[in-house]
């Protein structure tokens, strides 16, 4: 499911809490981006609307229905197909050539791709 960067901001406050009252949501955002409590309930709405998240009372309490690695996932593989063709291959190269790695790090990944076969 694709969340837009304004229902991410909704989304990491639920992945944060695991629950929490939308007057909370509209408490920490306020804080953080400076949203009104009707930009907050609004989005909110459109995340409910979406099935990302689920809403009980009372105190209309909401929860994440889709977990943070599920949204991950998704906005990769949108990342791979949109810009690299589908080849995630293109895309780890790319990353690769844009920074220099430690000797950890390349460890790690060598070890990750091991993993992978």
């Amino acid at each position: 499911m694709k969340l837009y960067d304004s229902e991410l901001k909704v989304m990491e406050v639920l992945w944060d809490r695991g629950e929490a009252s939308a007057k909370t949501i509209a408490q920490v955002l306020a804080e953080q981006v400076g949203w009104s409590k009707t930009t907050t309930y609004t989005v909110i709405k459109k995340c409910l609307d979406k099935g990302a998240a689920a809403r009980t009372e009372p105190g209309f309490v909401c929860r994440p229905l889709v977990s943070r690695a599920e949204a991950q996932a998704y906005a990769t593989d949108e990342l791979v197909d949109k810009l690299y063709g589908g080849a995630a291959d293109r895309l780890v190269a790319s990353l690769l050539g844009r920074k220099r790695l430690t000797e950890e790090e390349l460890d790690g990944l060598k070890k990750l791709v091991e993993e992978l076969k």
